[in-house]
Order: structure tokens, then C-alpha cells, then sequence
């Protein structure tokens, strides 16, 4: 069953490629899908591109969901990562 997480970017420069970078690399290690929401338009987070596309700024509030058969640890990493690089807090 998919898992959702709801994020709120904290960061004052949003979603910015070098956290974002370190995001993706870190998901391409799982198997599960996981796509990233952001207002109408959904992207796979585990795109460079797609996820820098979105343009995500300062306290938007984000989805990601998770599918696959490794989705808790994909959620657990995804958690660890927005709180290390300091990009987002978990709502």
C-alpha cells in the first residue's frame, strides 16, 4: 500500500539543486516509485529534472508518495534527508 508524506519546504530558497540532487540520488537506491507533488503537476522524484522543473519555493507544501515494496525505508531515508539538509519539515 502507498505511503504519503506531506512536506512543508523550509528552506528560504526552496527546493534548490544541490539539496535536490542529493534527494534524488539517495531515492535512485530504492526500488519503490515515488512521485513528487507539487499544486497541479506530479513528477517522479527520482528526476533531477522533473523535480527542479517544479520550481518549488520557500514554505510551499509538497506531496510524495511512495509505492513499492521498499516504501518504508524510502520514506525513512526521504525523512532523514529533508531534516539533515536542513530542505523541509514532515506535516
Amino acid at each position: 500500500m502507498a505511503k504519503k508524506v506531506n512536506i512543508e519546504i523550509t528552506n528560504p530558497v526552496g527546493l534548490y539543486a544541490s539539496p535536490a540532487t542529493e534527494l534524488v540520488d539517495a531515492l535512485k537506491l530504492y526500488k519503490s516509485h515515488v512521485t513528487l507533488n507539487y499544486g497541479d503537476k506530479s513528477v517522479n522524484m527520482k528526476s533531477l529534472m522533473g523535480v527542479l522543473s517544479l520550481g518549488i519555493p520557500h514554505k510551499a507544501q509538497i506531496g510524495i508518495v511512495v509505492d513499492g515494496e521498499d516504501e518504508e525505508a524510502v520514506v525513512e531515508i526521504l525523512t532523514e534527508k529533508m531534516k539533515s539538509l536542513e530542505i523541509g519539515t514532515i506535516q
